[in-house]
C-alpha cells in the first residue's frame, strides 16, 4: 500500500481540518478562561464585599458605644469563611478597634490604616474596604481579607479546556480522516491513473467512477483530457510513421536514381563500344570489297563478316526499340498457336553463327513428341535467341552451351545453361533488371548492354510464365529456366489447303522501292530462286504492275515517291486481284504506332529496314499465311 507522507492530499487535508479545529477551539477556550476568570474574580469581589456589609451592619452598634469586646466577637464569626484570612475594625480616626486572623494567618501584619473604601489584589490575596455607616454618619471601616485563587482557578480551568480540546481535535482528526475520501479517493484515482499513463504511454485509460460536484467535473475534464491526447498523439504516430515511409520511400527513390544515373552512363559507354565494334569490321569489309573486288574468296569473306556484324547491330536496335515500346505500353503480342521445335530452330537461326564464332558447344535436347505453346511465335524465340545469346557471351571460347526442355504439370521448363563466368550470389536478384551487367570490367569485349535478359523476363511475363536465374557463384556458370504453360490438345486447321497451290513452287512477287540498290539486290536473288519479280521504283509505276502483274506477295516502301506506300496498299486492295495478294511494309519507322498505320492501310506484314533475305524468305516459305489469302 501506498504510504502517506504529509505531502499527500490526505494528510494536508487532515492537518488542514485539526489545524483549523484547534485554531478554534484555542480560541474559544482562550476567550472562555478570561471570561471564567472575569466571572471568578467578580464572585469573589462581590462575596467579599456582601460580608464586609454584613459586618459593618453588626458590628456599627459596638462601636458607636465603643464596645470593643463585642466587635471582637462579631469578627470572631467570620472563622465560619476559611477563605477569609483575616478582618479588622478601624475607628473613623483610622486607628484598629477590633481584629481577627486565622491561626494560619496569624503572621499576617494589618495595615495601619485600612486605605481607600473598594478592592484590590495584593500578593495574591482579595482585600476589601468597606465603610461603617450608620445614620448617615460613618463610624469606622471594616477590612477583609481573604484568599483569592486565582491562579489555581486558572490551572484548573485551563486543565479542563486541555482536556476538552485533546479530545476535540481527536473526534475532528478522525471525522477528518474520514469525510477527506470523498475528496482524496477520486484525486488518488487520477494520481494513479496519471502515473500509469506517464509510464505505459497508455492513453486508453480512464479514471473509474462517477463523482458528483466539482470532484466529478475534475474527473470528467481529466478524462475527456487524456481522450484527447490520446488522438493527438495516435495522429502524431501516424504521421510520424507516415513522414517515417516517405523519408524512407524517398531514399530509396534517391538510392535509385543514382544506381540509375550510374547504370545509364555504363549503358551509354557500352551502347558506344557495342556500335563501333560491329562497325570496324563493316568499314573493313568495305574496303575489301573496294580493292579486292575481283578475288570472289576475299569478296565473300568480306561479306560474312560484315552480314554478321550488321545482324549483331540490328540485334542491338531491335531490343532497345523493344524494350520502350514496352516500358510505353505499345508493345503488342500476336498469340497463336506455336510448336516449340519451330521456336527453337527460329532461335537457333540467330544465334547459332554466334555460338559458333565463339568455338562453344552447343547441346540441344527437347521432347520427343511435339509441345505446343500459346503465344507470339516470333517473341518467344526472341526469349530463348536472347538467352543463347546471353550464355555464348557470358562463356570464354570453346565453353558448353546447354538447351534443354521438358513438360511438367502442363507446363514447359526450358532450361539454358553455361560454364561461364556465373553469377555473384548477390547479383541474382539484380540481373534481370535494365542495363545491369554481371560483370562490366574492360577486359570483357562482349559486355552488353545489360538489355537482353530485362527483354526476356518482359516477354516471358507477357506470355504469363516466369523466369529466374541460378548460378553456384563466380566461375561455376549459370542457368536461366523458363516455365510457360503449354496447350495439352494441338488445334486443327480449319480448312484444308488447296493442293495446286501447295505444289507451286515459285510465286510472282512485285518489289516497290526507292534504294535502287536494294531492289535491285532483293530482285536477282529472288530471281535466281525462279520467282518472277516485277522491280519497280515509285508509287504509281507499282500500282500499274500489280493491276497487269497480279502478284502473289508485294514488297513495299512506304516512303515512295509521288505515292505513300499506305496508299499504295490500298489502291492494290481495291483491284480485283488484290484480295489474293499479300502486302508487305518494307520501312525504317518501326514504332508502334507505324505497325497500326500499315495493317490499318491492308498490309498483313510490317518489316524495319535493314531486310535480312532471310526474313522474306520466311514470308515466303509461311504457306499457313498464303493458305488464308487463297481460301
Amino acid at each position: 500500500m501506498p504510504t502517506h507522507d504529509t505531502g499527500s492530499v490526505r494528510s494536508k487535508l487532515i492537518i488542514m481540518a485539526v489545524s483549523t479545529t484547534f485554531v478554534a477551539l484555542l480560541s474559544a477556550s482562550i476567550a472562555m478562561l478570561l471570561y471564567d476568570l472575569r466571572t471568578f474574580q467578580q464572585y469573589w469581589v462581590d462575596d467579599l464585599t456582601t460580608q464586609a456589609d454584613i459586618m459593618a451592619s453588626v458590628t456599627a452598634p459596638a462601636l458607636a458605644f465603643n464596645d470593643a469586646k463585642t466587635a471582637q466577637q462579631n469578627l470572631a464569626v467570620l472563622r465560619v469563611r476559611p477563605q477569609i484570612l483575616s478582618g479588622a475594625i478601624y475607628t473613623n480616626a483610622g486607628t484598629r478597634f477590633a481584629s481577627y486572623a486565622q491561626q494560619s494567618a496569624a503572621e499576617l501584619r494589618f495595615p495601619d490604616r485600612p486605605g481607600k473604601p473598594g478592592y484590590r489584589i495584593e500578593q495574591g490575596e482579595l482585600v476589601v474596604v468597606h465603610n461603617i455607616v450608620e445614620n448617615g454618619e460613618q463610624l469606622g471601616t471594616v477590612y477583609l481579607r481573604s484568599r483569592f485563587g486565582l491562579i489555581d482557578r486558572l490551572i484548573s480551568y485551563a486543565t479542563i479546556l486541555g482536556a476538552v480540546m485533546l479530545a476535540a481535535l481527536v473526534i475532528a482528526a478522525l471525522v477528518a480522516s474520514r469525510l477527506q475520501e470523498g475528496i482524496t479517493r477520486p484525486l488518488k484515482a487520477v494520481t494513479n491513473v496519471a502515473r500509469e499513463v506517464m509510464q505505459r504511454r497508455d492513453f486508453t485509460l480512464r479514471v473509474p467512477g462517477n463523482n458528483s460536484g466539482e470532484i466529478g467535473v475534475l474527473v470528467a475534464a481529466f478524462n475527456d483530457m487524456l481522450a484527447e491526447i490520446g488522438r493527438r498523439s495516435h495522429a502524431l504516430q501516424g504521421a510520424n510513421l507516415t513522414l517515417e515511409h516517405e523519408m524512407q520511400v524517398r531514399h530509396r527513390a534517391e538510392q535509385a536514381l543514382l544506381v540509375a544515373d550510374r547504370r545509364k552512363d555504363e549503358f551509354l559507354a557500352t551502347l558506344a563500344h557495342e556500335l563501333r565494334n560491329p562497325l570496324a569490321p563493316i568499314r573493313t569489309g568495305l574496303d575489301i570489297l573496294r580493292l579486292r573486288s575481283g578475288d570472289a574468296q576475299a569478296t565473300q569473306r568480306a561479306t560474312d563478316i560484315m552480314e554478321r556484324q550488321l545482324r549483331q547491330m540490328v540485334r542491338l536496335v531491335d531490343d532497345l526499340l523493344d524494350v520502350s515500346r514496352i516500358n510505353t505500353g505499345k508493345f503488342a503480342i500476336k498469340m497463336g498457336r506455336v510448336e516449340l521445335k519451330a521456336v527453337v530452330n527460329d532461335a537457333l537461326e540467330v544465334v547459332r553463327s554466334y555460338i559458333e564464332l565463339h568455338g562453344h558447344e552447343l547441346v540441344i535436347d527437347l521432347p520427343d513428341r511435339p509441345v505446343f505453346l500459346h503465344g507470339d511465335a516470333t517473341r518467344l524465340a526472341q526469349i530463348l535467341s536472347n538467352l543463347l545469346n546471353n550464355a555464348a557471351k557470358y562463356t570464354n571460347r570453346g565453353g558448353r552451351v546447354t538447351l534443354t526442355a521438358r513438360v511438367e504439370d502442363k507446363s514447359l521448363i526450358v532450361a539454358v545453361a553455361d560454364n561461364g563466368i556465373g553469377i555473384a550470389p548477390d547479383m541474382l536478384a539484380s540481373v534481370f533488371e535494365m542495363f545491369v551487367q554481371v560483370d562490366s570490367t574492360l577486359e570483357r569485349t562482349n559486355a552488353g548492354l545489360g538489355v537482353g535478359l530485362s527483354l526476356a523476363r518482359r516477354l516471358v511475363e507477357l506470355h504469363h510464365g516466369s523466369i529466374e536465374a541460378r548460378s553456384s557463384g563466380i566461375g561455376r556458370g549459370s542457368e536461366f529456366t523458363v516455365r510457360l504453360p503449354i496447350v495439352v490438345e494441338p488445334e486443327l486447321p480449319n480448312a484444308s489447303t488447296p493442293a495446286a497451290f501447295i505444289s507451286a513452287e515459285t510465286y510472282r512477287i512485285l518489289l516497290a522501292d526507292d534504294n535502287v540498290d536494294f531492289v535491285n539486290s532483293i530482285g536477282a536473288l529472288l530471281s535466281a530462286m525462279g520467282h518472277s519479280v516485277v522491280i519497280t521504283h515509285n508509287g504509281p509505276d507499282a500500282l500499274t504492275a500489280a493491276a497487269r502483274f497480279c502478284p502473289d506477295f508485294a514488297f513495299l516502301d512506304i516512303g515512295l515517291p509521288q505515292m505513300s506506300g499506305y496508299d499504295l496498299a490500298r489502291g492494290i486492295r481495291r483491284l480485283s486481284c488484290g484480295r489474293m495478294t499479300m502486302l508487305i511494309a518494307v520501312t525504317g519507322w518501326g514504332q508502334e504506332k507505324d505497325r497500326q498505320l500499315a495493317f490499318e492501310a491492308g498490309f498483313d506484314h510490317h518489316m524495319v529496314k535493314p531486310v535480312r533475305f532471310e526474313q522474306i524468305e520466311e514470308v515466303l516459305s509461311n504457306r499457313n499465311v498464303v493458305k488464308k489469302l487463297r481460301t
